[in-house]
């Protein structure tokens, strides 16, 4: 873990990202709204691609000290979209568990959370960022915000398998 990461205060003592109706800040996952948010994601996801090459965090994984979370939420307080940067040796950041509410989408949100991981991840000093997606038409928003967020498909990164006709791979260079 960097110590940039271990500086970061509390959740709800870090300044807050506002904007649209929507206030974007690192919080724990550990939180119901946000476990129903992971929920939401995960039974969506199940719904385009078999269970064998989902590659989820549970929210205990998300609340360990490698991974940071971001969670948006709407006007009322409530968790309507949710992305997580979880590091890895040599300068590896990977998107994780992003996911806004059906009433959420189409205001820039998602971007607005992939652009507060990048941010985080400059900050420490990671030199390249890569996520692992959906390939089902389900997933093209997300593709979209990706690309739009300068994401360029990549080869499988880690673990993941290369083969896979149901995961597509994304990497963005950082520079230092």
């Amino acid at each position: 873990m960097s110590e940039a990461h271990e500086a970061i205060p509390d959740a709800r003592t870090r300044n807050p990202v506002s904007g649209g109706g929507f206030v974007i800040a690192i919080e724990s996952p550990l939180q119901d709204d946000v476990r129903a948010l992971v929920a939401a994601l995960n039974e969506w996801a199940l719904t385009q691609t078999p269970r064998e090459f989902t590659h989820h965090m549970t929210v205990e994984q998300m609340a360990e000290p490698n991974t940071t979370v971001f969670i948006a939420r709407g006007e009322n307080g409530a968790a309507v979209g949710m992305g997580a940067l979880k590091r890895h040796e040599q300068g590896l950041g990977e998107v994780k568990r992003m996911f806004t509410r059906p009433q959420a989408r189409g205001a820039g949100l998602a971007g607005r959370i992939v652009s507060e991981i990048e941010t985080l991840a400059r900050r420490e000093g990671l030199s390249r960022l890569a996520l692992e997606t959906g390939a089902a038409e389900g997933f093209a928003s997300a593709w979209r915000v990706y690309e739009r967020q300068g994401f360029a498909r990549c080869g499988a990164f880690l673990d993941y398998p290369a083969d896979s006709p149901h995961n597509i791979y994304y990497e963005k260079l950082l520079s230092r």
